[in-house]
């Protein structure tokens, strides 16, 4: 197994657009070699993969695999459809259903992270709650990113217009939550892993901006992969799949404590025991991974819905248009 923290030039040419999804629809994935799997840039996720790398679970499902990272989900699906990777492994998909309506051949596969693991952060004072942000500079991601899609959740739930505030594309969650502390937002959404040492930082979380909380419906990240890749590799997706599955359960239970310290420091390059345990312990909490793999119908209907009352998505389309859940079938009879 490689990691490979720089897009390929092969991978983002001229495949960048979603508006080129039906063009794109048609190329093959790659025909021998390692798995090739693309993921968002996130220490959560990569702590995880490290620790299934420590355990030995790709070794024992036989996966050879390859790992590129890219900074947001509509690469990763630019990178499935122009048959660079493979599979896209726990990363947001609001993206990937207009991409299906534009007549992109790409499916949903399985759950990952299921409950956002965000909360909303703030290092001014005077901002207790997100109703003190109207007026207010906000971090995000790009339009239409999950950040911002969940931004935009939160702020509606708490009674917020997003008229009234001034939303700034930062970038990550990570570039965000420097940006809080250095005071050149007003506030945004950052991850957990900070959530004990917000004094360290001179930040604090809104008790209303708990994302796991304020809006548990709303599926976090999930697992994909191209039509042509699911035709011609099903079986190394299938043995993927149980080697992540693997991870989640593991992960989600108390003996996984050092193996997810010792792997985050391997993530980061260095010791972040106190970083590493905050995110461990809201996990043994929360129980955020999907450790059946299987999403369900209302939870994908759910993510398009949002996508339609944003008006990036025509119309809720037919989950057999957009998953498939047969292999995270397959996989769980592997795991056992």
């Amino acid at each position: 197994m490689s990691y490979d923290h720089v897009s390929r030039r092969d991978l983002l040419a001229g495949a960048l657009s979603l508006t080129g999804a039906a063009a794109l629809s048609g190329r093959t994935a790659r025909a021998a070699g390692p798995l090739q799997v693309v993921v968002t840039q996130g220490i959560s996720g990569l702590t995880l993969e490290q620790m299934a790398v420590d355990a030995g679970f790709f070794k024992k499902f036989g996966v050879d695999l390859e790992l590129t990272q890219v900074s947001d989900g509509t690469k990763c699906v630019a990178a499935l459809l122009s048959g660079s990777a493979d599979v896209c492994a726990w990363s947001g998909f609001n993206q990937l259903m207009p991409a299906i309506e534009k007549g992109a051949m790409i499916k949903l596969l399985a759950g990952a992270l299921t409950l956002p693991s965000l909360c909303m952060y703030s290092a001014k004072p005077e901002i207790r709650s997100v109703k003190d942000l109207n007026g207010k500079s906000i971090g995000t991601g790009s339009p239409g990113s999950v950040l911002y899609q969940m931004t935009m959740l939160l702020l509606k739930k708490s009674g917020i217009d997003p008229a009234g505030v001034v939303f700034r594309n930062i970038g990550s969650n990570s570039d965000i939550f420097r940006a809080i502390a250095a005071k050149t937002v007003d506030a945004g959404l950052s991850d957990v892993d900070v959530y004990d040492q917000q004094a360290q930082f001179g930040v604090h979380a809104l008790p209303d901006g708990l994302l796991w909380k304020r809006i548990p419906e709303y599926t976090n990240q999930a697992t994909y992969a191209s039509d042509a890749a699911i035709a011609t590799k099903r079986d190394a997706i299938v043995r993927v799949l149980a080697a992540w599955a693997a991870a989640y359960r593991f992960v989600s239970g108390p003996r996984s404590r050092d193996a997810f310290v010792r792997a985050r420091a391997t993530v980061v390059g260095k010791d972040e025991r106190d970083h590493a345990i905050s995110q461990w312990t809201w996990i043994q909490k929360n129980q955020p991974y999907d450790k059946n793999l299987l999403l369900s119908d209302r939870q994908i209907d759910y993510v398009q819905q949002v996508n339609v009352d944003f008006h990036i998505q025509q119309k809720v389309l037919p989950v057999a248009q957009v998953a498939d859940m047969s292999l995270a079938r397959d996989a769980l009879k592997l795991v056992g």
